[in-house]
């Protein structure tokens, strides 16, 4: 989970939980990606579905 969160963020756990600005800066982008994500998934809804009619 460590490298994981050095990977995706580039800080480790330690330093996530010991300062607010670190986990408001992750959250952030955590938002930010799900949104994101959500739009590519709808986006690819609509292509689907206008094609199976």
């Amino acid at each position: 989970m460590e490298k994981a969160m050095h990977q995706a963020h580039g800080m480790g756990y330690a330093e996530y939980s010991n300062k607010h600005e670190n986990r408001m800066l992750v959250e952030k982008r955590r938002e930010r990606d799900y949104a994101a994500s959500q739009q590519i998934v709808a986006e690819v809804n609509r292509k689907v579905h206008n094609n199976l009619s």
